[in-house]
């Protein structure tokens, strides 16, 4: 069982998707992003969503994201954030926002 402690081990962040590639060389359909996290800088991260967001709809949107896993080589892609969502009955991925506009970097607790 996880503890409180082990939460607080997570860098959890409010970033926004600045920019949107798609990534035909990973295995399963994903995007390329670039998430802006304010003073803490831009990132990058691979994401499988693109069944249900398109790459116009990404642009702009605040997003969650675990900033303080380790770097994941992805195909070539080096993925240094980890975009959360929620995983539908339907195995696709509705991504996680603020429920108001909050400042990127933002720590979530």
């Amino acid at each position: 069982m996880a503890t409180i402690e082990d939460f607080q081990k997570l860098d959890i962040r409010v970033g926004r998707i600045i920019d949107v590639k798609d990534f035909p060389e990973a295995k399963k359909p994903s995007y390329k992003l670039r998430i802006d996290f304010g003073r803490f800088g831009i990132k990058r991260s691979s994401a499988q969503i693109t069944h249900l967001y398109s790459k116009e709809d990404l642009k702009g949107k605040q997003i969650i994201a675990v900033t303080n896993f380790p770097p994941k080589k992805i195909a070539g892609f080096n993925s240094e954030v980890l975009v959360l969502g929620a995983i539908t009955k339907y195995n696709k991925v509705v991504l996680l926002k603020p429920e108001r506009e909050a400042e990127l970097g933002d720590k979530i607790a």
